[in-house]
């Protein structure tokens, strides 16, 4: 295993353009790693080495370190482990299953209260003057499937969040095993389930490491059960659920701060970090990675990127630059 990655101020480049009317009005700067299927680097931008939060996107690997210790979950729950939903009622429903079959209760949650993170059902859901709750928050069913991981093993369930529990301790330990690397430091994600730094590399490689497993493996699992079950992992109107649609066997999962993971079953992986956290240049910059990993330029087209309007009507786009887009990519 290698040592934990450098903890420093990211030596991030540019990866998109915001230009309007011709003009480019903005730059958002990052970092972006694109694996071939043998672990070799096909594109290499910015600082992939350096630690970093992956926030959300770490949630496959969270599944998968339950899953081996005992979560009896497959499907559409155990895509919801995974997910960051966006607090459709399908979404609320499945959380209010696994609390059931373990159990529990809303009351035994320990993430943050929040309204849901999806536009329409967050707008939607203060119109019919609910509070926040920690059922509607975009993790509970990471959080649902943590306390059924500790009601399986009869581990304590005041503090399951914390870093010293045995469940805390057998997701970093997974997390070790499948970047491939020590952790670099440990925080507390925005839910409040600890949160650990790894590098954009030794995240690429967690993800392929999912997504070659053998049949039937925790990995695997989780794998397929968010593939199959796109829109459980995050919601039926988010990009990341397209474009697992889009591009057959694709396993992807977005995070806070401009991130997102994906990988292909071949073991093609990339991984980005947008350094301003700007969610609008995720998808534009994931599209021209996947592309430098050979993804069919015609299954991206939807992705490469995020319009501007001006009085309402199309003036621009955020998209990425150079050396991102693949030689020979239309635009």
């Amino acid at each position: 295993m290698a040592a934990a990655p450098v903890i420093r101020e990211p030596r991030h480049a540019p990866v998109a353009h915001v230009v309007r009317g011709g003009l480019v009005e903005g730059v958002h700067y990052g970092s972006v790693l694109v694996l071939g299927a043998e672990g070799e680097a096909l594109l290499d931008v910015g600082d992939t080495e350096a630690a970093f939060y992956p926030r959300s996107a770490l949630k496959p690997v969270q599944a998968v370190a339950m899953v081996r210790a005992g979560l009896p979950l497959d499907g559409e729950l155990l895509s919801l482990a995974a997910a960051s939903h966006s607090g459709e009622e399908e979404h609320l429903d499945g959380v209010r299953r696994l609390l059931g079959e373990a159990g529990l209760t809303e009351r035994d949650l320990r993430n943050v209260p929040d309204l849901p993170f999806g536009a329409e059902e967050r707008e939607a859901w203060i119109r019919a003057g609910r509070a926040p709750s920690r059922l509607a928050q975009n993790c509970s069913g990471k959080h649902a499937a943590m306390l059924y991981t500790c009601r399986v093993n009869g581990w304590p369930l005041e503090d399951y969040l914390d870093p010293g529990h045995p469940l805390q301790q057998a997701i970093a330990a997974t997390a070790e095993e499948l970047t491939g690397q020590r952790i670099a430091r440990v925080s507390v994600d925005g839910c409040g389930a600890p949160l650990f730094a790894v590098s954009l590399r030794g995240l690429a490689r967690a993800a392929a490491r999912l997504t070659t497993a053998p049949a039937g493996t925790a990995e695997a699992r989780v794998a397929d059960a968010m593939r199959e079950h796109p829109e459980t992992a995050s919601g039926s109107t988010r990009d990341v659920a397209a474009l697992m649609r889009a591009v057959p066997g694709l396993l992807a999962k977005d995070g806070f701060e401009g991130v997102q993971v994906a990988a292909l079953p071949d073991g093609r992986a990339v991984a980005l970090k947008v350094s301003d956290g700007a969610d609008r240049a995720r998808a534009p910059v994931a599209a021209a990675a996947l592309e430098w990993a050979g993804v069919d330029g015609d299954a991206l087209k939807g992705f490469t990127g995020t319009v501007l309007l001006g009085g309402g009507r199309p003036v621009g786009a955020v998209s990425a630059v150079p050396p991102l887009p693949a030689p020979g990519a239309a635009g």
